[in-house]
């Protein structure tokens, strides 16, 4: 049985898109996650050491796009699950990214989902 820690619209400035003048600034994203991870052992103990730290992991990701840049946000997306299943232990996690570039739309996003290996140690 695996448990889900959602974060949703975490809002952040990164440089994203194809053409460089779109990547020449940062521009806002909305970053929405889910981390599957059995919380067993973080509710018999109520210990956030034994889950994942949901302040934690948004701090990361504010910190880590610092200074970086993407042409596509389905780069960033993948970037951002595999970074929650090596740095965070999740055993499944969803990205979706959006973004508002297109202005006869709301917003234009991306969601990905990846999957620890369990046969990686």
């Amino acid at each position: 049985m695996m448990d889900t820690i959602i974060i949703r619209d975490l809002e952040l400035f990164l440089r994203v898109g194809v053409p460089e003048d779109e990547r020449a600034k940062p521009q806002r994203l909305l970053v929405s996650i889910e981390i599957a991870h059995d919380f067993a052992r973080a509710v018999e103990k109520d210990d956030l050491r034994s889950s994942i730290d949901y302040a934690a992991v948004c701090q990361r990701l504010a910190e880590w796009g610092a200074g970086r840049s993407w042409c596509l946000i389905e780069t960033l997306a993948v970037e951002i699950a595999d970074l929650l299943l090596r740095e965070f232990g999740a055993t499944t996690a969803t990205v979706e990214v959006r973004k508002f570039v297109l202005p006869q739309t709301r917003f234009v996003g991306v969601r990905v989902t990846r999957h620890a290996n369990p046969h990686v140690s």
